[in-house]
């Protein structure tokens, strides 16, 4: 049923006034005053007002799993659910661009290598809840400074290809001295697989004579991240 239809006498008898305006109050005592379901329910009554949009932030929550979960889905697998519609789907996914707009700005504005937490909370943030694998090249000046941050492609639920020759001739292109490799893992474990490290070995020899520099390679999950340097592996 899309968003605006009736849905019965539920939606209308409820103390939506009054719920909300508690729901304001303890919003603005801090990020932590709302369950997620609640910022979601919340987000939706600003899309729905006449709406109690509690039902379909718990659907939400359950159908994804997370908050994180529910801003990440994609606009057509949100448009899916039952009760979600343009309206309140924008809702959702301009709250994810405001968010993820502000951590890009934090890592922009310094030397990535030493505002390394900025970074691995904007990555999650963007790719931990992907449910395709996504690859991503960060290019870096000779200050750490990011040049391009280079989407390179995407793939299965399990599997994108990082190509070198690719990631060298974008290197050439940007004029980088370095390049973080970064993708996520849909399954949710970080771990790096025996691909993932004969990959980063291939890109490594492809830039090392072009004088670029390998400083990481970065999965990203919903159960953590793992760096490939920190465990050895570079």
């Amino acid at each position: 049923m899309g968003e605006g239809r009736s849905r019965g006498k539920s939606e209308t008898s409820h103390d939506g006034v009054g719920h909300r305006a508690r729901l304001r109050q303890r919003l603005a005592s801090g990020p932590d005053g709302l369950l997620d379901h609640e910022l979601i329910e919340y987000l939706l009554a600003l899309a729905l007002p006449r709406r109690d949009t509690k039902p379909l932030a718990k659907a939400l929550i359950a159908r994804f799993g997370s908050l994180g979960a529910v801003l990440s889905a994609d606009w057509a697998t949100l448009m899916q659910v039952d009760g979600m519609g343009e309206t309140t789907t924008a809702a959702l996914k301009a709250t994810q661009a405001a968010a993820l707009r502000m951590l890009r700005n934090e890592v922009a504005e310094r030397p990535v290598l030493a505002s390394w937490q900025a970074l691995l909370d904007y990555l999650r943030a963007d790719m931990a809840y992907l449910s395709i694998e996504r690859v991503r090249v960060l290019h870096l000046n000779a200050r750490n400074i990011l040049l391009r941050d280079d989407h390179m492609g995407d793939g299965s639920v399990d599997e994108a290809a990082i190509y070198a020759r690719q990631v060298a001739r974008r290197a050439l292109e940007f004029g980088s001295a370095g390049v973080i490799l970064v993708h996520n893992h849909p399954s949710g474990l970080p771990e790096p697989s025996r691909q993932d490290i004969l990959m980063t070995r291939d890109v490594i020899a492809a830039l090392k004579p072009l004088g670029v520099t390998v400083h990481d390679h970065v999965i990203v999950a919903t159960e953590g991240h793992r760096s490939m340097r920190a465990m050895g592996l570079i």
